[in-house]
């Protein structure tokens, strides 16, 4: 695999492997891919830190990696944004991964997978990476933290309409009482505490209606992210709420207190 380091600034390969990349197939499972951004300024020497943006239902990779560009700019680092493809093995299957595994696909793993080729391909800093998603990817990103808080130095979790509780009497994906079996994984409240976590939603996201027609009734976003967060603070997390003012169930409207979130842990680091 060429790795950014090894071409000379004028090589073509340079610019295909900087800014704004194609989309790469994952290493071990072709029916999911990842593009990123790379700031072209940077020396390929300089190790980068990450953050991975997960995509929402609509699964709207681009528009989701050009909001984060100027974060990237701002703070030198990479954006990492995979596209977990509806229709796999089921046409009509829009969910596939906000659970983590379906169709025997583990998309936690296939995460871990795409960050090892960035680090090696982008000299990137993968050890402990941030982590944010939107509605079905922040689904995805609370759930990764579950399984792999050792791997993140921070998540932001907007708008899920869904939630695992940290609770062993609920079976996956309601709790994490069957994660040892499903995973591999035992989930441990404690190494979870480590992890400083942001929940934010606009005050327009109501959702009833959304998950009504999705089979779960009687449930609204901002009532989901209270039981996430009443679950998290309940287990130790330090967990921050924001509540964005006039803003519906929008990723691009939940984005700016993520990006302040992460900004201010790489501050304070």
């Amino acid at each position: 695999m060429i790795r950014v380091a090894d071409l000379p600034d004028a090589h073509p390969g340079r610019r295909l492997l900087t800014g704004r990349t194609p989309f790469f197939v994952a290493p071990t499972e072709p029916r999911c891919s990842y593009c990123l951004y790379a700031p072209r300024g940077r020396a390929p020497e300089t190790e980068m830190s990450v953050v991975v943006g997960v995509h929402g239902t609509g699964r709207n990779v681009g528009a989701l990696r050009e909001g984060l560009i100027p974060f990237a700019e701002r703070h030198n680092l990479i954006v990492v944004t995979p596209l977990f493809p509806a229709g796999i093995d089921d046409p009509d299957d829009v969910h596939n991964y906000k659970a983590i595994d379906a169709h025997g696909i583990r998309f936690d793993l296939v995460l871990l997978e795409i960050l090892e080729q960035v680090r090696v391909r982008w000299n990137a800093q993968v050890d402990k990476v941030m982590l944010c998603g939107h509605s079905g990817g922040g689904q995805f990103a609370h759930r990764f933290l579950y399984l792999h808080p050792d791997r993140l130095a921070a998540v932001a979790v907007s708008a899920p309409g869904r939630v695992t509780l940290l609770d062993n009497s609920l079976t996956w994906p309601e709790g994490t009482g069957d994660s040892q079996q499903r995973f591999g994984i035992t989930v441990e409240p404690e190494a979870v505490a480590r992890v400083p976590v942001l929940l934010v939603i606009g005050s327009e996201d109501d959702g009833r209606a959304d998950l009504a027609a999705t089979g779960y009734p009687g449930r609204s976003r901002p009532e989901q992210l209270d039981r996430l967060a009443e679950s998290l603070t309940g287990h130790g997390t330090v967990t921050r709420k924001v509540e964005v003012p006039g803003v519906g169930h929008s990723a691009a409207g939940t984005q700016p207190p993520i990006v302040d979130f992460f900004a201010g842990l790489l501050a304070d680091a």
